[in-house]
């Protein structure tokens, strides 16, 4: 008989820790609530900075003066999920800290829901970017735009499907007839369910995977993005594994550090030494990059990219190269210096 892992109710939080992290951080959770029988903010400092990526990098009293700017109440209640997805927060920012804490993610907390989500700042930014750039004279929703990235106006434009529809079509032109998009003032539920419907279907047909999403949650606002890496899309992983058993294990990662293995195994074909360990800082000079973009694409190869010292301009000559793929860019120069993740997915999906 097999035994069964510790499971979470949200397919990309469950994505992002290995069953062998899941068991101990929920030995730490179980070990908490035992005391009292329930966790609170308050009991999350002493175990936080003892933590693996936080451990050294934050001392118990910053962890606590974090939690306590978050979280008026530090008597709070908690379950385990958002005892994980504050562990992440502290973990991403410890990975890319320099000065002191800064909260680099928003939560976002329904009425009608327990359910928390959170998504990274840079992330949003760039994504908010992107739209601007792209759909600023779109008939139906140039009077919307631009979106402010300081706001969640992002998520408010997206619950009526307008939005996320004309992006599909932004991804791959004329997926969708925007004759059967519904683009009144105000809309009906009918009319806003059809146009859920029609994006979560259009987004199926050019091959992005749906998972656990459906039309209510994005009436409410709950968007959420789940890399699907398996061998069957994706066959070139195979190179990455020797055996039955490495193919195992490779497919049980979080999609991010599978794509973090395959570009270290890239880079080593590219005579590039160092190993990339994180997305922010291990990437923010451009050099991987560009040592990436040479093996993969060596009809494109150059060696200007690399000769260049200005990080700006070694990031514009990277976004150059990337486009030749055909890489469709929604990022800037100043993603890849400043080092966020965003950058990274950025660069390396189209790519890939």
């Amino acid at each position: 008989m097999s035994a069964v892992g510790v499971l979470v109710s949200d397919p990309w939080l469950q994505s992002q820790f290995t069953q062998v992290e899941l068991r101990t951080l929920q030995s730490k959770f179980n070990s908490l609530k035992s005391q009292s029988g329930h966790v609170t903010i308050s009991d999350l400092p002493s175990v936080f900075a003892k933590l693996k990526g936080i451990s050294g990098l934050y001392s118990e009293d910053e962890v606590r003066a974090a939690l306590e700017d978050s979280y008026p109440d530090v008597t709070h209640e908690i379950d385990f999920e958002s005892f994980l997805r504050e562990y992440l927060n502290f973990q991403g920012n410890a990975s890319g800290k320099g000065t002191g804490y800064k909260r680099t993610s928003s939560i976002l907390r329904q009425s009608t829901t327990t359910h928390f989500h959170t998504i990274s700042e840079s992330e949003k930014a760039s994504y908010v970017a992107h739209i601007n750039n792209y759909l600023a004279e779109d008939p139906f929703l140039k009077s919307y735009l631009p979106i402010d990235p300081k706001t969640n106006q992002l998520f408010e434009l997206a619950k009526d499907g307008v939005l996320l529809c004309k992006l599909i079509n932004v991804a791959v032109p004329g997926t969708i007839d925007e004759r059967a998009i519904n683009t009144k003032k105000v809309l009906n539920p009918w009319e806003r369910n059809e146009n859920h419907t029609l994006c979560l279907n259009s987004a199926k047909a050019i091959g992005c995977t749906v998972v656990n999403i459906g039309t209510q949650d994005l009436v409410e606002g709950r968007i959420q993005l789940l890399a699907d890496l398996n061998l069957k899309r994706t066959p070139q992983l195979v190179e990455l594994v020797e055996d039955n058993k490495d193919v195992e294990e490779l497919m049980a990662l979080p999609p991010e550090k599978v794509l973090l293995k395959w570009m270290n195994f890239q880079l080593k074909k590219a005579g590039y030494n160092k190993e990339v360990t994180n997305f922010s800082t291990d990437l923010k000079d451009g050099e991987a990059y560009a040592h990436l973009l040479n093996v993969l694409a060596p009809e494109y190869s150059t060696t200007t990219t690399l000769e260049t010292k200005d990080p700006s301009q070694r990031a514009k000559l990277i976004l150059e190269q990337a486009e030749k793929l055909e890489c469709k860019k929604f990022i800037t120069e100043k993603d890849i210096v400043d080092g966020g993740e965003a950058s990274y997915f950025g660069v390396i999906s189209g790519a890939k």
